[in-house]
């Protein structure tokens, strides 16, 4: 069983940055891809990104390549995205997600574990 623990979320103005972390219980975190998906008002859980167990792989949707960062640290059994440049359709509930499957898989197959989630509300 994986525990996953969201923090980091909050208000923030078009433009700007946060970082949400995502820690983990258990000793086989280091076995598991990661990924975060959100989750806005009235809409389907989207997939957001990916890294593979080594950190090596990071996988992007489209609508936040070269804007969201995807990083993990083993040692820590934490892993973080980076969120520049918000938009305010941003906006939504940020999910963790821990699978055993590749990182490719999980923007296909639903992943075992989530966390609880935090929100994101980007003000324009």
């Amino acid at each position: 069983q994986v525990q996953l623990v969201e923090s980091g979320g909050g208000l923030v103005q078009a433009g700007g940055s946060l970082r949400l972390s995502c820690a983990t219980s258990g000793r086989t975190f280091r076995s598991y891809s990661m990924g975060w998906f959100r989750q806005a008002p009235d809409k389907e859980r989207d997939f957001v990104a990916a890294i593979s167990w080594s950190g090596a792989n990071t996988y992007y949707a489209d609508s936040v390549k070269g804007r969201f960062t995807i990083s993990r640290d083993n040692a820590k059994n934490t892993v973080y995205l980076q969120m520049d440049s918000l938009r305010p359709e941003d906006t939504a509930v940020y999910y963790c997600a821990a699978d055993p499957r590749t990182a490719q898989d999980m923007g296909v197959v639903a992943p075992d574990y989530w966390g609880q989630g935090t929100q994101v509300t980007v003000s324009s």
